[in-house]
């Protein structure tokens, strides 16, 4: 029965050793994201007197993409591709151009964020989101990834899917926070999702482009989000395009 029982062990032992080796764990990655409008609700609430007059102007859905490189302590989100967007529509004021830096061992970011012509430059602390961390799962890019549901400047709701397997604690935009790598992320109010199309190893040349941008108008994320209070009051297609600028 002891040599049985040792037997057992061992086997068990060899199975365990066997699943660790090839679980793989990434810190270098560019990951592909691609952000989606669902254009004909945001449109609706943006003003439904005109609503049913401009719709068929507009898609369903639009598609921007975006790529997401890292080293496992920073980090650079930009746009790789561009929807096609009629110029001066809606869409075109949406921040489709944002970069944003994030340095996850020092806990801040300089983001430049471009709307209505405008281009600021916001070298601030991390984006701060309040997480809690759910049973849910699905399978994104061939990562199995966990959900979570966080709260950003007190009012606005966001639900996102990390994976351990990667290393990095960011996600597409400001959004970070959470043990592992946010390969989806979803924000209601403004009826838009983000998710990872493709996962690939960083190459250094990925890795030497994770660098800041230098030009717009420098600001805080706290005079940036009472300037968009206070130009935004019972305005609510502009209300909508500054909610996106502050992500």
């Amino acid at each position: 029965m002891k040599k049985i029982t040792i037997q057992l062990f061992i086997i068990l032992f060899f199975f365990y050793g066997k699943a660790v080796a090839q679980q793989v764990f990434l810190e270098k990655v560019n990951i592909e994201f691609a952000r989606t409008v669902t254009v004909w609700p945001l449109l609706k609430e943006m003003d439904p007197s005109w609503y049913e007059q401009v719709k068929s102007n507009y898609p369903q859905e639009s598609v921007n993409y975006y790529s997401f490189v890292s080293d496992g302590k920073k980090s650079l989100y930009k746009q790789s591709k561009e929807a096609q967007i009629t110029r001066n529509s809606i869409l075109s004021y949406f921040p489709n151009e944002n970069v944003i830096y994030n340095d996850y061992s020092n806990s801040t970011t300089v983001s430049q964020k471009v709307s209505y012509g405008e281009n600021f430059l916001l070298q601030d602390s991390l984006l701060n989101i309040r997480w809690q961390i759910t049973p849910d799962t699905r399978v994104i890019a061939g990562f199995e990834c966990r959900k979570a549901v966080g709260v950003i400047y007190d009012s606005i709701a966001v639900f996102a899917f990390y994976t351990d397997e990667i290393k990095v604690s960011g996600g597409p935009e400001g959004i970070n926070g959470l043990p592992g790598m946010i390969l989806g992320v979803g924000v209601p109010k403004l009826h838009m999702t983000w998710f990872a199309t493709k996962v690939n190893i960083a190459t250094d040349t990925d890795i030497r482009s994770v660098t800041p941008a230098t030009k717009g108008s420098k600001t805080n994320r706290s005079k940036m989000v009472s300037d968009i209070n206070a130009a935004t009051q019972g305005w609510t297609w502009g209300r909508k395009v500054f909610m996106a600028l502050l992500l």
